[in-house]
């Protein structure tokens, strides 16, 4: 999947993550990149904010519920198992082994992922409260990106 001009323009060269703020495994996902990107080149947009909705509706996907992260580097956009292979590959070492689960087929890795994603509240929870990150995790969002 490949973003309109204007929104690679607006999201910049950086490796972006789009991740549902709401959900604890996803905001799980997020903070282990903030924990692991030792070079701080990730940025991030919260799906449930108004460059989110905007990304996502860009995509043809659904603003209602936010089944995939998205991880956008070089303005290609990596949904499902391939977008957590994108971002493991971009961590590099050791991380980068990880990015074998972008290897098999759509055909397999997809259902199991679309599985997860339907039942990520029930299995893993919602958050009730918004979460208040600190001014350094702050300014790595996207202007925009943050609810």
């Amino acid at each position: 999947m490949q973003l309109p001009p204007p929104l690679i323009d607006r999201i910049g060269p950086a490796p972006v993550v789009v991740f549902d703020g709401e959900c604890v495994l996803c905001s799980g996902f997020f903070r282990f990149l903030l924990r692991h990107d030792r070079e701080r080149q990730f940025r991030f947009v919260v799906a449930q904010s108004p460059l989110g909705d905007q990304l996502y509706q860009a995509l043809g996907l659904s603003i209602e519920d936010y089944e995939t992260n998205l991880v956008i580097i070089g303005g290609r956009v990596h949904t499902k198992a391939r977008a957590f292979a994108a971002a493991m590959r971009a961590l590099g070492w050791p991380w980068r082994g990880l990015a074998v689960t972008g290897w098999p087929p759509a055909w397999m890795t997809g259902p199991l992922y679309t599985l997860i994603a339907r039942n990520r509240y029930r299995w893993f929870g919602r958050y009730d409260a918004c979460m208040i990150p600190d001014a350094d995790v702050r300014a790595r969002f996207l202007p925009g990106g943050w609810g």
